[in-house]
C-alpha cells in the first residue's frame, strides 16, 4: 500500500512540474501578444520609411525588435567630411517626419569608417576613425532633433572601422563599410 501511494504521489508531482499554471500561461500570451504588437509597429514604420525612401537613399532590413536603416556615406557626408551634404538632409528629411512620430521606441544612430587612417588635413581634430564616425552619428542626431525627432529617444555612437560587412581591400568594399545605421528598436527607455 506504501508503494501504491509513494507511486501516486511521485506521478501528481510529475504531472504538476510539467504543467503550467493558469497565471503563468496567461503571464506567457501577454508577453507574446506584446511581441506581436511591437513587430507590427516596427512592420508600419518599415512600410512608411521605404515608401519615401529610394534606394539609392538608404536600405532597410527589418530583423527580429528591430528595423535597420543603412545609408551609406557618400549619401550623407562628402569623404572626409562630417557636416551633411544637401543629398543628406534630403534622405534624412525624407525619414524625419516618420521618426518624429514616435514615442516608445528607441533610434540609435550608429556610423561607421572604413579602415583608410584619417588623412593629415583632419588628423588634428580626429585622431581616429572612432572619433570621425562618432562626429558623423552626434551629426545625424543633431540634424534629426531639428527636424522634430524626440531627442530623448536618441542615442548616436561611432564605432570606426569596427563591424565591416565588406572587404576592405577594394573600393567596392571600403564604400560599404563607410556608412550610417539608423537602428530603431522597441527596447525600453531608462
Amino acid at each position: 500500500m506504501k508503494v501504491i501511494r509513494m507511486a501516486m504521489l511521485a506521478c501528481a508531482v510529475a504531472a504538476a512540474v510539467g504543467c503550467v499554471s493558469e497565471s503563468k500561461y496567461k503571464k506567457e500570451v501577454a508577453q507574446a501578444n506584446q511581441y506581436q504588437a511591437e513587430d507590427a509597429q516596427l512592420t508600419a514604420i518599415n512600410q512608411q520609411l521605404s515608401a519615401k525612401l529610394g534606394k539609392d537613399d538608404a536600405t532597410i532590413k527589418q530583423l527580429k525588435g528591430e528595423l535597420r536603416v543603412t545609408v551609406v556615406n557618400d549619401v550623407l557626408f562628402a569623404e572626409g567630411g562630417v557636416a551633411l551634404d544637401a543629398r543628406g538632409q534630403e534622405a534624412l528629411d525624407k525619414m524625419a517626419p516618420t521618426l518624429s512620430t514616435l514615442s516608445k521606441q528607441r533610434v540609435a544612430v550608429e556610423a561607421f569608417t572604413d579602415n583608410v587612417p584619417i588623412g593629415p588635413a583632419l588628423k588634428a581634430r580626429f585622431p581616429s576613425n572612432v572619433e570621425l564616425s562618432s562626429a558623423r552619428a552626434d551629426e545625424v542626431v543633431r540634424y534629426l532633433a531639428r527636424k522634430g525627432v524626440p531627442d530623448r529617444l536618441m542615442s548616436a555612437q561611432g564605432f570606426g572601422e569596427r563591424h565591416p560587412i565588406a572587404s576592405n581591400d577594394t573600393p567596392d568594399g571600403r564604400a560599404q563599410n563607410r556608412r550610417v545605421e539608423i537602428v530603431i528598436t522597441n527596447a525600453p527607455l531608462q
